[in-house]
């Protein structure tokens, strides 16, 4: 039977009054967009360096993405913690993890097992920043450049100390490498943290540390620590005036820490090109660079494909310097 006009019209009303009471995400899916929050997940407490950079990109993220991005700590075991949670998940296209220094290019060599393969379960999206390495030393160490720090440290045969905020650190092996290019003898005292290895430095409990740009600027600006080198081939954007090692004889030394935005690796490779998308545009927004200079953070944008190839080249460069000094903290 042909259905009358009325009948029609009362139909058409009924699906649209249904169609008002589904929730807005269904009927974005529906039209191909998913506005559910997106999960970011940080291998480090709430307030860190790592954690603030996070917070700072998601938020501008979000925006160009049309999607809350949840920022979600998961701090513990040099982000071993962190790194399986985000390989184990199911979610795709919902999933967020900061790669750093530690889980994609130190961790595969420094722990005998891991209950995830951070080559094969973490996908690239694109870097975000990296954080410089600066030389400083405790208030009684005389020494004003790195030529006289080497002097100094050269009369000291039975060793100086330094600190680092933990084994497997980006800050202790890039310490670990300065001993290979300068043979001195280093004595190394981790500690769980930035913060408490600053503040022996300045009590001149140790002797020097390699810090890096976001926990030492505030106070190398405010006086209290004595820089005397960057550790990054180039001078650091953050402290310009600084010269690098490199300029004071130390020819090819680079290293610092770094960071990359990362995904579960069945993740959609649309998802990804729409994460990196969003993730180039914060990073080169006038806004989100001058607060990440002000940290003593390095912005460095760059796609999918820079990053796996930049990942590949450092875990490579630190498993070899991991294994021939047989580094474990496990």
């Amino acid at each position: 039977m042909k259905p009358t006009p009325a009948f029609a019209m009362s139909a058409r009303r009924s699906l649209l009054a249904a169609a008002c009471l589904l929730p807005l995400s269904r009927l974005a899916r529906a039209n191909g967009a998913d506005t559910r929050p997106i999960e970011w997940v940080v291998g480090y407490a709430a307030g860190g360096g790592s954690d603030v950079v996070a917070r700072l990109l998601a938020e501008s993220m979000g925006k160009s993405l049309g999607q809350a991005i949840v920022i979600v700590n998961k701090p513990g075991a040099a982000t071993n913690i962190a790194a399986d949670y985000v390989a184990r998940s199911r979610e795709r296209g919902r999933m967020l993890f900061s790669g750093d220094f530690a889980t994609l290019a130190a961790n595969p060599a420094l722990f005998e097992k891991l209950s995830y393969d951070a080559a094969k379960d973490l996908a690239p999206v694109g870097m975000m920043a990296r954080f410089p390495l600066i030389l400083v030393v405790a208030p009684r160490v005389q020494a004003g450049n790195f030529k006289e720090f080497l002097a100094w440290a050269k009369a000291h045969p039975q060793g100086v100390t330094y600190a680092s905020p933990g084994a497997g650190t980006a800050h202790h092996l890039a310490t670990e490498l300065l001993r290979e290019r300068t043979g001195l003898n280093l004595v190394h005292v981790p500690y769980r943290g930035a913060a408490p290895a600053v503040q022996d430095l300045l009590g001149n409990q140790v002797d020097f540390m390699l810090i890096d740009s976001a926990s030492g600027l505030p106070h190398i600006a405010g006086g209290k620590l004595r820089a005397l080198g960057v550790t990054t081939e180039q001078r650091t954007r953050v402290l310009p005036q600084l010269p690098t090692l490199a300029e004071q004889g130390l020819a090819g030394f680079d290293a610092y820490s770094w960071q990359g935005l990362t995904v579960p690796t069945a993740t959609a490779a649309d998802d990804v090109k729409r994460f990196n998308a969003a993730l180039v545009a914060a990073l080169q927004s006038e806004a989100v660079q001058a607060k990440l200079l002000a940290m003593g953070v390095e912005p460095t944008p760059g796609t999918a494909q820079q990053m796996a190839s930049y990942v590949a080249t450092e875990r490579e460069r630190w498993g070899k310097l991991i294994r021939e000094r047989g580094i474990k903290v496990d």
